[in-house]
């Protein structure tokens, strides 16, 4: 199938919108303005700019537009190697360690939960009784019953950052990675503190970025970087970051149900066209001012949802 790609401004793409009025299609892929479906071709514009015509007429009908963009030499991937001085060592699993993990990051409402949990190496058999693993391995139910046994047994540190504060980080211009950093790294922080004395062998972020990123995110701040490893997929390494995960996930799952009893309504996971459903009813019901206590904003939802009020009004 013929493609082609071009590049043009928001005035041209509401243009666009407006001439193939008649061929749009009822829902947009993640990130597009439009999709419209003239004979022979499928046309998606993109809030970056970017067109993509595809089909037999892709060409004819990119051409009424702009001139379609050159197609980009395909580049060999390297790999950058790990900094040896965050590679976890290989002992990492039986040490006495503190684990950090978020969750609430690509879901459209509810707050971002940061959660970091300190297991010593003489309760990993417990974590393991208890039925600590990897929290996306675990059904919500499980989840719950699991962390309201681990906040009575291991020291842990738990940040919420609600949508309020998110969406004003956001605007002014931080990026979701900086925010992560900023609460991972307060939560160590604030355990190592709780600990009182109490020296972990090592500390485990579950890897968001890379740690320079991670560091220059901390710039100015006292932060915790003696012992601190970074590692993806490390609830898999150590059971510190399996427990902090189903901490933070069990107080997602909590503020979830706060917020679906403000709305009066069941408010959804994550970021799919259910999610876009059930914002355009919470517009219909509490207004759009809303949306800034109960969703990240910046998120295609916001659009989309706004799309279908106008279409159901």
């Amino acid at each position: 199938m013929s493609h082609s790609v071009i590049k043009v401004s928001k005035s041209v793409i509401e243009q666009m919108r407006a001439s193939y009025g008649s061929s749009l299609s009822p829902s947009v892929p993640q990130g597009a303005v439009f999709q419209a479906k003239p004979p022979g071709c499928t046309i998606t514009a993109y809030q970056s700019g970017k067109v993509l015509f595809q089909g037999k007429n892709a060409a004819a009908e990119s051409g009424r537009w702009g001139t379609a963009e050159a197609p980009k030499e395909k580049k060999t991937a390297v790999k950058k190697a790990a900094d040896p001085r965050y590679v976890p060592p290989q002992t990492i699993g039986m040490m006495s360690v503190i684990g950090s993990d978020e969750v609430g990051t690509g879901d459209y409402f509810g707050p971002m939960t940061v959660a970091c949990a300190y297991v010593d190496k003489s309760k990993l058999a417990l974590m393991k009784e208890l039925g600590v693993k990897d929290s996306k391995h675990l059904k919500d139910p499980q989840i719950i019953e699991i962390a309201k046994s681990l906040i009575k047994t291991i020291p842990y540190s738990l940040l919420i950052l609600n949508n309020e504060k998110y969406n004003k980080l956001q605007e002014k211009g931080m990026s979701q990675g900086k925010m992560k950093a900023l609460l991972h790294n307060q939560a160590i922080g604030h355990l190592l503190k709780k600990m009182d004395g109490i020296k972990p062998e090592a500390i485990l972020i579950d890897q968001f970025a890379e740690p320079s990123i991670y560091f220059k995110h901390l710039a100015g701040k006292d932060i915790v970087k003696e012992r601190t490893y970074f590692s993806t997929k490390a609830e898999g390494i150590h059971l510190s970051v399996a427990a902090a995960s189903i901490i933070a996930r069990y107080s997602f799952l909590m503020e979830m149900d706060k917020l679906s009893r403000e709305a009066g309504m069941v408010i959804p996971k994550g970021a799919g066209p259910h999610v876009d459903e059930a914002c355009a009813k919470l517009i219909l019901k509490k207004g759009e001012s809303a949306l800034r206590t109960f969703t990240k904003l910046h998120f295609a939802n916001t659009q989309k949802a706004k799309r279908l009020v106008e279409r159901k009004r």
